[in-house]
């Protein structure tokens, strides 16, 4: 269903009531003596019943509408980031990375500042929608020629020199000239991003010469399909 359609079913589900009101109205209006007109308590309740199983119906296809449309917009949303931080490591000559903090469900473009030896964000903190998540759930396999196994890119690091890891971090980094790189400066590919609804699951993948592509698959199994 699509989101159009999610939109247009509430206004179908008022329609439907006001025209069952207005067919019992009008047959009360024939069978009533002296013109009286009016509903009664149980055609009021016959009423409210059709709307609320309808309301019922309706209301969670809405909400899982609308979670998809978040879950998009997220992904989208990063996919630009990454391609960005790209053009900003070879813009600026230097390092450029993409940065996730899995629980706390924020990301961040940052550039490395060489004057000062140190990572500074490039925008601001984006914190996902409330039931959105980096996770790639139940899932055991990436997105096909991506990754051996279904992974995370490489934890960030810090501005420790040698550098260390960050726990519960994802980076996907680029060099000057635009490559994804790890903690040394090797070139590396099968780098992803993965963020779920609980429905649908989507990934970011990066290989080493740089390609960026975006995937979908149902949370339930593995099934990947390019965006």
């Amino acid at each position: 269903m699509t989101a159009a359609a999610s939109r247009r079913r509430p206004a179908t589900t008022g329609m439907l009531v006001a025209l069952s009101l207005a067919s019992m109205k009008r047959t009360r209006a024939l069978c009533a003596p002296n013109g009286s007109s009016g509903f009664s308590l149980i055609e009021v309740m016959v009423s409210m019943s059709v709307m609320m199983v309808l309301a019922a119906i309706t209301i969670p296809m809405v909400s899982a509408a609308s979670s998809n449309v978040k879950l998009h917009d997220q992904a989208d949303n990063i996919s630009n980031y990454v391609g960005l931080a790209k053009m900003r490591a070879t813009a600026r000559f230097s390092r450029a990375r993409v940065y996730l903090d899995i629980p706390a469900r924020t990301y961040v473009l940052q550039v490395f500042n060489q004057g000062a030896g140190a990572w500074a964000n490039d925008t601001s903190v984006t914190t996902l929608p409330t039931g959105i998540s980096f996770s790639f759930g139940d899932l055991d396999a990436p997105p096909t020629n991506t990754q051996p196994a279904i992974a995370y890119a490489a934890k960030c690091i810090d501005n420790a020199t040698p550098p260390n890891e960050i726990d519960d971090t994802s980076c996907i980094m680029f060099n000057s000239r635009g490559i994804p790189i790890d903690k040394s400066g090797s070139p590396i590919g099968g780098n992803a991003f993965y963020l779920t609804d609980g429905t649908g699951v989507r990934a970011i993948t990066v290989t080493a010469t740089p390609l960026i592509r975006n995937w979908w698959s149902s949370a339930a199994h593995a099934g990947w399909v390019r965006q």
